[in-house]
């Protein structure tokens, strides 16, 4: 498996743009996937300068619903001709943003995309491509960071704290090996990863995207939290590759932890599994 890293907050070097987002170009078996397509279209020029076809990509799969994920979709579907873009039946809802001075700001999917004949609803245990799942049914909550306050959706006409039922995370199985990537992990990395493992009586080999132990609206985990988390990661086994909302100080706080099992992908970056 080779993983391209084609949006982050950071860039790997100066021959590549970043933003808040996240986008990762996947090629396996043949089988090409675009993970999220980051905050627009900068995914494109990194694709670029990494010799990347994105009219070459079988699969589009969104994470959820949230404009750094989902904001260059529309981008995508006009340079690709023929990928199915695999979302959940939650994906076009009103989601927001509480800003500081209490303003709600709109943070979810363009919404005229969903009349896309391309678009196909996604749900827990689809499989499609030959080594691709879905999994977005998580149970638990356990040590949720307080980094998602300030996230909502609407309900007719109120608006209520997001359950991130929009959210997914996507399976790959290659060679007897698996990997798990996340887009921000809202639901809990670890309570992902308990459900992964309630399914498969395992952990996964690999974990790549988001923990979002830091956000704008929510602010940064407190150590202890982080402690805990990044002690239940390394116990897991797998090895580990993060970055967007997980945020530079909680990496770092992570790394201390965890050492050689977990490592930064930034945007630019290729990861070969």
């Amino acid at each position: 498996m080779v993983l391209n890293i084609l949006s982050e907050n950071t860039a790997y070097s100066k021959d590549f743009a970043c933003e808040h987002g996240l986008s990762i170009h996947l090629e396996a078996e043949g089988q090409k996937l675009l993970f999220d397509t980051g905050a627009g279209p900068l995914f494109l020029e990194n694709a670029k300068r990494l010799d990347l076809d994105i009219a070459d990509v079988d699969f589009l799969f969104l994470s959820h619903s949230h404009y750094d994920h989902g904001g260059g979709i529309k981008a995508f579907l006009e340079v690709n001709k023929k990928a199915k873009a695999y979302l959940s039946a939650k994906a076009f809802g009103d989601y927001y943003a509480l800003r500081e001075g209490g303003d709600y700001e709109y943070i979810g999917l363009d919404k005229n995309l969903k009349a896309n004949k391309r678009i196909k609803e996604s749900v827990d245990g689809l499989k499609f491509g030959e080594i691709f799942e879905v999994l977005s049914a998580v149970e638990g909550s356990d040590f949720i960071a307080k980094a998602n306050a300030g996230l909502f959706k609407k309900e007719g006409a109120t608006r209520v704290s997001d359950d991130f039922a929009h959210e997914q995370s996507l399976i790959v199985r290659v060679g007897g090996k698996s990997l798990l990537i996340t887009g921000c992990a809202h639901k809990g990395i670890v309570a992902i990863l308990k459900s992964y493992h309630a399914k498969y009586s395992n952990y996964p080999d690999f974990v790549i995207g988001g923990f979002h132990l830091s956000s704008r609206s929510g602010g940064q985990v407190k150590d202890k939290l982080i402690e805990e988390i990044g002690l239940f990661l390394k116990r897991s086994g797998a090895q580990f590759y993060t970055g967007h909302c997980t945020g530079l100080e909680a990496y770092g706080k992570l790394k201390t932890i965890m050492g050689g099992k977990l490592d930064y992908a930034a945007a630019g970056r290729v990861i070969k599994i």
